[in-house]
């Protein structure tokens, strides 16, 4: 196992410019997901260390090795694609197998190797199969497992589970989850969905136009956002945001027809800020500001969607057994203390 570090890296295509001098560390067995909207860079920067695409500019190292002009194959790396690229004449342990029946391995060294992948991610009982007889959760896994055999000091994944309908894909987060921490080793994740993001990764980095915007913990970025599109991005469903000005030492909130404390440092009087407030730390009471337009009842949640008078947008989750109903006039209510506010140009978080 080794870690990863990327110096100053950059991409371009010609004139376009697509990755801009990216610095980032991550540490030995750690699991880090890259994020971000499409487009954002995330998959170029993954194939970047797997060496599938140039790096113009900077290093790339894996563990100590600078590996940034080396083959793809010569890096220590396996990637896990959004496809899962099997091979359809051979059964689930030739797939497995393949890559080190290629390069010469022993049959005994290939078998062990195989036996102990199918262990981990419990394809015992499917060796013998073809693809075409195994589900899509199933390939995915004999996919992870052709990655395990190789015994690489890093494994990417491009967007393994998008192919995969919804319980599937929960069903692998966790499975991807445990093989994490039973093997222990150092594995980088892209993917666009945020709750995959939250859910299995020891360090986010979010990415927007070849850029980090910030790296962090899970809930350090929940709750710590560094500037409007990482509070927005992370979170589901995004934090309600607002426009406001600065007033009398509070924030006045057309949208909600009141003035909100802050427990920030405020910029001067008439300076236009966003409000950002989470639907989970907002409370409906009794009042005639807004107007409920919907309500889904998801069971022990609910998520009321509510119009301001300005035409903004905002959700509330709601629990307990009284809740909201469409067509309700009310107004909202929240602690100052978890009130987050943002330039309202450029978006950087006012602390």
């Amino acid at each position: 196992m080794s870690g990863v570090e990327l110096k100053e890296v950059v991409k371009r295509y010609g004139d376009v410019q697509v990755i801009h001098g990216v610095d980032l560390t991550i540490a030995e067995g750690e699991f880090c997901v890259f994020v971000g909207p499409s487009g954002c860079g995330k998959s170029t920067l993954l194939r970047m260390i797997a060496g599938l695409e140039e790096t113009s500019e900077g290093q790339i190292l894996i563990g100590p090795r600078d590996v940034t002009r080396e083959d793809p194959a010569q890096r220590g790396v396996a990637m896990v694609f959004q496809t899962y690229a099997l091979y359809p004449h051979m059964t689930v342990g030739e797939n497995m197998g393949f890559g080190l029946k290629m390069n010469g391995h022993p049959r005994k060294e290939i078998d062990a190797k195989v036996a102990e992948a199918s262990r981990i991610l419990k394809l015992d009982d499917y060796l013998k199969r073809k693809p075409a007889a195994l589900s899509g959760g199933q390939r995915q896994r004999v996919a992870i497992g052709r990655a395990i055999v190789r015994g690489p000091e890093v494994f990417l994944f491009d967007e393994p589970l998008s192919n995969l309908d919804a319980e599937l894909r929960v069903e692998m987060r966790v499975e991807i989850a445990r093989l994490h921490k039973e093997i222990g080793a150092t594995m980088i994740y892209v993917t666009h969905d945020q709750v995959e993001a939250m859910t299995m990764a020891d360090k986010i980095v979010v990415l927007r136009d070849g850029r980090i915007e910030q790296v962090g913990a899970p809930l350090d970025l929940y709750r710590d956002p560094d500037n409007r599109f990482v509070a927005g991005f992370i979170g589901s469903p995004s934090m309600n945001f607002l426009d406001g000005v600065v007033r009398g030492g509070a924030i006045e909130v057309p949208g909600l027809r009141t003035s909100l404390t802050a427990a920030v440092t405020l910029p001067p009087e008439g300076t236009a800020v966003t409000v950002g407030m989470r639907p989970e730390h907002l409370q409906i009471a009794a009042g005639d500001t807004l107007s409920v337009d919907l309500t889904e009842a998801l069971g022990g949640v609910s998520y009321a969607y509510l119009t301001a008078g300005t035409g903004e947008k905002i959700i509330v989750e709601e629990r307990g057994d009284i809740r909201s109903d469409e067509g309700d006039r009310v107004a909202l209510t929240v602690d100052p203390a978890r009130v987050m506010v943002f330039a309202a140009e450029g978006g950087a978080r006012i602390r």
